[in-house]
């Protein structure tokens, strides 16, 4: 059994299948000029479903007049109709009595210059027109007829000066070339759906027409959740540490002291990085409290620790000469949005030196944490006010720079990057200090992609840390890898208002390649 539907598109549909039982190929603009094209796609993409007929794209660009170009076709072209007003006046018309009657004044300012360069007209001694040619031809006049009847023209040059002189626009225009297929008819055939128990009783399964699956259908849309690209790559490099033995630090606190934010670190008071300019301080509180036991079981003495940090500023200890300046307390107990997780490293570490291992001495260590840090920056494509650092700790007893480099290697192996290079640099914490960089083929170029070092005495014996063991630290921003990843160029994009929600949800996994 068949069917035709009722609907127009049911009756667009016959008309397809009757007018191609009568000739093959059929092209769609040619037998359905007034069909709307979305009607047309959908009909034959439904025949097409069920193998009735095969067709093929054709895209065209066709010349639509523009409303300046309509009026030329209608009353002749400006100059053609300045030329006919000059000619039936004897005696010339001048350039008011003109306008006059030609009755627009464009027409006229544009059309006397062509028509004097056409030669068709001159000027007298007493400044009016005269026409000097017995006869004109349109030309262009013609050509727009031309393209309002075929919506195009043969010389693909006069489609060009028309389109300049915005007579024509182009348009793209899309058609098909419709062939009958394997299983052409005139009506489209009832086909089931699914497979019933009466249809199997009655055995009409045996000559019904089943709807095939279309595997490549998509499935309807999911309004699930989505990660943010950030916490994708977050979840990677997590993964990463953890397999390489290390442990995530609690990085809860976004408001540190000075102390631990700068002092600890043997960030001297007067450094630039603790300037307004480059730090976001905390009004109220205006101090923080001095260093102190946050639970019973913490039995370590805090109070030695900041007179140890005061010193080593101030005088020098432990071999060092410090940087010899008036150390302020209060400097140090003002509140900062942290601007970097290194604070939350130093802590660590203090409390790591009163762990006592199986030799009585602290145990090496490896911590990790990935989180959200600021600073007092100015915005612009590639920087934030707020970013989230990756940083890595590493403790053991008589570690060297070679084997930092080594780690490096290893590190930035997992996530895919090799090739490494290391330039020496200064941070107040760590020396020697390494920035590291590496080829970016995607990008053409050497690119920064993390900064490292070994923390200095200063920082680790003030916390009681054993002369022989050595710390290595590196860090790098969690923002670079994901828009690199993602070939993201702005990061506003990736952070704030102007982040696309679309771009969240359809963002692919994260999987970094290479072998360590």
């Amino acid at each position: 059994m068949a069917h035709s539907a009722a609907n127009p598109a049911g009756d667009l549909i016959s008309q397809i299948l009757q007018a191609l039982d009568k000739s093959e190929p059929l092209v769609s603009a040619d037998a359905f000029p007034a069909a709307p094209f979305v009607e047309i796609k959908a009909a034959l993409d439904r025949l097409k479903s069920r193998d009735m007929v095969r067709y093929d794209t054709i895209e065209r660009q066709e010349a639509l007049l523009e409303p300046e170009g309509e009026e030329i076709a209608a009353n002749g072209s400006h100059e053609a109709r300045v030329f006919e007003a000059v000619q039936k006046a004897m005696e010339g018309l001048s350039v008011k009595e003109l306008e006059e009657t030609i009755g627009d004044k464009n027409v006229v300012k544009i059309g006397q210059g062509k028509a004097f360069k056409e030669k068709w007209i001159s000027k007298t001694k007493d400044g009016k027109f005269k026409a000097i040619a017995e006869s004109i031809k349109d030309v262009t006049r013609g050509q727009l007829e031309t393209i309002k009847t075929t919506r195009t023209h043969p010389n693909a040059k006069t489609l060009a000066d028309l389109k300049k002189r915005k007579l024509i626009r182009m348009q793209k225009v899309i058609s098909f070339r419709i062939h009958k297929g394997d299983k052409f008819a005139l009506e489209i055939p009832d086909e089931a759906t699914d497979l019933t128990a009466d249809m199997i009783a009655s055995g009409s399964w045996k000559t019904a027409t089943f709807k095939p699956y279309n595997f490549k259908a998509l499935g309807a849309a999911q309004m699930a959740g989505a990660l943010h690209p950030l916490n994708k790559v977050r979840a990677e490099l997590r993964s990463i540490f953890f397999e390489m033995g290390f442990e995530e630090m609690p990085t809860n606190k976004f408001v540190e002291s000075g102390f631990w934010n700068f002092d600890a670190l043997f960030v001297p008071q007067q450094h630039p990085a603790r300037d307004l300019q480059d730090t976001f301080y905390i009004a109220d509180p205006p101090l923080a409290d001095k260093p102190r036991a946050e639970s019973p079981d913490d039995k370590k003495d805090y109070e030695a620790y900041w007179n140890h940090t005061k010193a080593v500023h101030q005088d020098g200890e432990f071999g060092s000469i410090g940087y010899r300046y008036p150390w302020s307390g209060d400097e140090s107990l003002r509140l900062v949005l942290r601007t970097h997780t290194t604070a939350v490293s130093a802590s660590m570490l203090h409390k790591l030196a009163a762990v006592e291992g199986p030799d009585g001495r602290p145990p090496p260590a490896r911590y990790f944490s990935i989180d959200r840090v600021f600073r007092n920056e100015s915005v612009d494509a590639t920087h934030l006010a707020e970013f989230h650092q990756v940083e890595g700790v590493i403790a053991d007893y008589n570690l060297s720079m070679g084997e930092l480099m080594e780690f490096m290697d290893i590190f930035f192996g997992k996530m895919g990057i090799t090739g490494l290079m290391y330039k020496p640099a200064y941070n107040p914490y760590t020396e020697p200090s390494m920035e590291i960089f590496s080829y970016h083929a995607g990008l053409g170029k050497i690119v920064e992609i993390g900064n490292s070092g070994m923390f200095r005495p200063e920082v680790l014996e003030t916390m009681g840390l054993p002369k022989d063991m050595r710390v290595f630290g590196f860090g790098l921003s969690l923002e670079r890898p994901t828009m690199i990843k993602y070939g993201i160029s702005n990061i506003r994009e990736l952070l704030g208002h102007k982040v696309d929600l679309n771009f969240v949800q359809n963002s692919p996994a994260v999987q970094f390649g290479g072998k360590a």
